[in-house]
């Protein structure tokens, strides 16, 4: 009888061990599996993260842009508005360049780093511009001022390779900020007066 106790004991502790084992080895299974889900759960949460922070980073650039383009007021106004590349042409291989900038200071002095090329050799040429108000880009103001050292005109004297260049400069202090121009150039002899060389029409806002 005792046997048979002992048999039935060891069948129920082996069966008992077997049960456990099989509950053991199924957790270690599901914890895999939910090691996996969670990990697929991270990595597709990461993803939408990064993509929706991706799409609301270009959201915001293309509304910059947009408020850049449409904001009224000077604070909107490019720089090419104030500051313009002048390239002068003449006959043949005759031409010239204004480097025109108007700097952010209270002053409002325009400077004009004029520079000639090809033209007569040891021969003095004037700056002149003209502007109007009608902003179609079609310049056809013929109020022609000298250019120089503020009011005084100044010649831009050629070497001997008819190359030339000068600095001038303009006070537009007594016009008012945002008034805007059409505005051409030419390059005159100083001592005939003809035509040397010209600019097409440009735009220019005061500072």
């Amino acid at each position: 009888m005792e046997d048979k106790l002992s048999i039935i004991d060891r069948e129920e502790k082996k069966k008992h061990f077997v049960n456990a084992f099989i509950k053991y080895y199924s957790l270690t299974i599901k914890l895999k599996k939910m090691k996996k889900y969670q990990l697929s759960v991270i990595s597709s949460l990461l993803f939408f993260i990064v993509f929706f922070f991706s799409c609301q980073k270009e959201k915001v650039q293309e509304k910059l842009k947009g408020e850049e383009i449409t904001a009224p007021g000077l604070a909107s106004t490019p720089e090419s508005a104030y500051n313009i590349e002048v390239v002068l042409k003449g006959e043949g291989n005759q031409n010239g360049h204004i480097h025109f900038r108007q700097h952010p200071d209270p002053a409002k002095i325009i400077t004009l780093d004029t520079k000639v090329h090809n033209l007569k050799a040891n021969h003095p040429y004037l700056l002149q511009r003209a502007v109007d108000v009608v902003l179609d880009g079609n310049c056809t103001g013929t109020n022609w001022l000298t250019l120089g050292y503020g009011l005084t005109p100044q010649s831009i004297m050629t070497n001997f390779k008819g190359d030339g260049e000068e600095e001038l400069w303009r006070d537009v202090s007594a016009i008012p900020s945002g008034t805007t121009f059409d505005i051409h150039f030419r390059v005159i002899d100083a001592l005939n007066q003809v035509i040397i060389l010209k600019s097409d029409c440009y735009q220019y806002t005061v500072r």
